[in-house]
């Protein structure tokens, strides 16, 4: 593990894997670095990977009061420190890489949760609520708000994950919800900023996935000036480590 300081002086902890062209992970939602180990083994054959736990996550600080730049700022000095060419971001992470702005040479985008024609309808006072269970010490009312509401998991499964081991590691970045939805603004295609993202990406999503979520990479790929997007297969929001591998290895290192 090494550690990078952003501008307000927050630690950032990244690990390091493989050899090649520098590609930095950008972490969903609800997540922190030891999820995309996978994905960075696969990554490592063609790529120097940096899987860096986002700030509130994991081995890395959490300096407040927090605003969504602080995060743009954090990736900023993750690939300053590392030398990054390339960034692919996950999820509501892609929010961050793209408001960021950074000189990537190229970058990827995997299912950003925009809310689409067809999309279910957002939690109702889902920020709010967030916040709320966050300032009464209750992360535990924050993961179920997201998993049952958010994600549509069946309240009984909720149930029966915080009688396992890993709950308190979900109760642990809990608060970092209330992160990714400040990123997300009212989770529509954010049409004027993409407009404006002037480095080639590469949108991805899995056939698995619902309708609305590929539909939701597709216009927001068509927004970008220079935008590509595919679809492979895979699971409900989630690529196979190897044919990421393949298809970033492809799209970064072709001219």
């Amino acid at each position: 593990m090494e550690k990078v300081v952003s501008k307000d002086g927050t630690e950032l902890a990244y690990d390091t894997y493989g050899s090649g062209p520098v590609l930095v992970l950008v972490a969903g939602g609800f997540t922190d670095r030891s999820r995309y180990v996978e994905d960075a083994t696969a990554l490592s054959a063609t790529f120097t990977v940096v899987n860096y736990d986002r700030r509130g996550r994991g081995d890395s600080g959490d300096t407040l009061p927090y605003a969504v730049e602080r995060e743009w700022e954090d990736l900023d000095a993750v690939r300053t420190a590392t030398g990054a060419r390339f960034a692919c971001a996950y999820s509501s992470g892609s929010m961050v890489l793209l408001q960021a702005g950074l000189p990537f040479e190229k970058q990827a985008i995997m299912e950003p949760p925009f809310r689409v024609d067809g999309a279910p309808p957002a939690p109702e006072r889902y920020l709010e609520r967030l916040q709320e269970f966050v300032a009464a010490g209750n992360p535990g009312g924050a993961a179920e708000l997201f998993m049952v509401e958010a994600v549509g998991q069946p309240k009984e499964v909720v149930d029966q994950i915080r009688q396992t081991p890993m709950w308190a590691g979900l109760e642990a970045i809990a608060h970092t919800l209330v992160y990714d939805a400040l990123q997300l603004g009212d989770s529509s295609v954010p049409v004027e900023l993409l407009a404006s993202v002037d480095v080639p990406t590469l949108g991805l999503y899995s056939n698995a996935s619902p309708e609305w979520l590929r539909r939701s990479v597709q216009e927001a790929v068509g927004a970008l000036p220079q935008g590509t997007v595919q679809g492979h297969d895979g699971t409900f929001h989630t690529l196979p480590s190897a044919t990421l591998a393949r298809v970033l290895s492809d799209y970064f290192l072709t001219a």
